[in-house]
């Protein structure tokens, strides 16, 4: 049993579930509205009928935040399902708040007392609402983002990121020899002192300075010139990657530079960026398995 690269695993029985072959999966249709509200709509195979005037239970939602591996999950958060249009269709409203922990969260549903879990296939994804944008006045701090997606193993699952301050990429260019980032600043404004920063993954890091072009309190630009992150003071000049942040003022500390805000769950294989060849090294910007914006280095 292997974990694959988002974290899941292939064999299709996760832990607490019985194997997979007993019983058929059920699969998951959502809809994200403006407000990040998700409504899960399931199909799956009807509580048996309590003998007696006794209710038949009503299956529930359960969504576990995937620990780090070797760790035994801690954090979950159950929803009921109510009867919804349809045979055996139940469905489960998440409300934006209170707000999930940053992670990956793993779907089940729970069918009734005593029965063992059942991870959730992916169904209809209606995530519109997503991909028309936010402004930083319609966004409240902490942001708080969950966008519905389908691991590379092929189940329902939820993104979840959570952070008191925001700086979203939007719009890169790539030219001969550097890259220029557009975006916008959420949770704290644009003030004196206001720089991006490209900063050498490694203990102890080199950080280099770049210019920021401040074009309100929240939107900005800058462009990162290849030969200068080879030529920076403190690095070999060789392989390795640069991570992006913009630091807000000369008081505050810098934010990490990211796409969150729309609707891809995981973007580094959807947007691929050129590579530059420079001094028999070939230089790109990419987007990380969190989304974060970086720079790569590698060897030519």
């Amino acid at each position: 049993m292997s974990p694959d690269r988002d974290g899941s695993v292939r064999d299709g029985s996760p832990r607490g579930e019985g194997p997979a072959a007993e019983r058929p999966r059920p699969r998951a249709d959502c809809t994200v509205d403006e407000e990040n509200r998700i409504t899960v709509r399931l199909t799956t195979p009807a509580p048996p009928t309590a003998p007696g005037p006794a209710a038949a239970p009503r299956p529930q939602l359960l969504l576990r935040l995937r620990p780090p591996k070797g760790q035994p999950e801690q954090v979950r958060r159950v929803f009921d399902l109510e009867p919804a249009p349809g045979q055996d269709r139940w469905q489960a409203t998440i409300d934006p708040a209170p707000a999930f922990a940053e992670g990956r969260w793993d779907a089940y549903v729970l069918p009734s007392p005593g029965e063992p879990r059942q991870r959730l296939l992916p169904g209809v994804r209606d995530l519109r609402a997503l991909v028309a944008g936010r402004t930083p006045g319609r966004i409240s701090s902490p942001l708080a983002v969950r966008i519905p997606y389908a691991t590379l193993d092929g189940y329902f699952a939820v993104r979840a990121w959570l952070r008191p301050t925001h700086a979203e990429a939007d719009r890169i260019r790539v030219t001969d020899g550097a890259m220029t980032v557009r975006g916008r600043l959420f949770g704290a404004q644009l003030g004196t002192g206001a720089v991006a920063l490209l900063r050498r993954r490694e203990r102890g890091g080199t950080a280099r300075e770049v210019e920021l072009t401040v074009e309100d309190d929240h939107a900005f630009s800058f462009t990162v010139g290849y030969r200068d992150l080879l030529s920076t003071p403190g690095t070999d000049g060789g392989p390795g990657v640069w991570d992006a942040f913009v630091r807000p003022s000369s008081d505050t500390p810098p934010v990490r530079l990211a796409r969150l805000l729309d609707d891809l769950a995981d973007r580094k294989k959807v947007f691929v960026y050129p590579a530059t060849a420079r001094d028999g090294l070939n230089v790109r910007p990419y987007y990380t398995v969190d989304n974060e914006l970086s720079v790569e280095i590698t060897a030519g």
